[in-house]
């Protein structure tokens, strides 16, 4: 009868870390300043790094980094993408940044802070985040 054979499948893209994956598409732009643009919901926090016209350099997302369900809107979450984002904007040599902040999530502050922490200097700290204001007309009150 003979051994019997266990054959392994290698994964592939499947067993590679997600922040690995994330840092491996660097943009080859080089600049000195930009804007961060975080936007922090209860569910999810979202980095945009952006130059100043507005064009889109590197962005990440804690959903984007394996995080799933609830964890996602976790402040350890956020400070994982604030730091992904971080390396990027290191190795495109960014000196110094804006921060637009929009959201009432968890993530707003801990996003920002593991940014600097490779760095880089704040230039401003700006919250866009919509506040509501008189709101939809009520109903007339019903006639009997």
């Amino acid at each position: 009868m003979g051994k019997k054979r266990i054959i392994k499948k290698t994964g592939g893209e499947q067993n590679k870390d997600p922040k690995a994956v994330a840092l491996s598409k660097l943009p080859r732009k080089k600049m000195e300043t930009g804007i961060l643009h975080v936007r922090a919901s209860y569910n999810n926090t979202r980095v945009m790094l952006t130059d100043l016209k507005g064009g889109v350099v590197a962005w990440s997302s804690s959903g984007a980094l394996g995080f799933k369900g609830a964890k996602k809107g976790t402040p350890f979450a956020a400070a994982q993408v604030g730091d992904v984002i971080g390396e990027k904007a290191k190795l495109m040599g960014l000196k110094e940044v804006e921060v637009v902040i929009k959201g009432v999530g968890s993530g707003r502050e801990s996003s920002v802070r593991s940014f600097t922490g490779k760095g880089i200097n704040l230039k401003s700290i700006r919250d866009e985040t919509p506040i509501p204001h008189g709101g939809p007309k009520p109903k007339k009150p019903r006639k009997v």
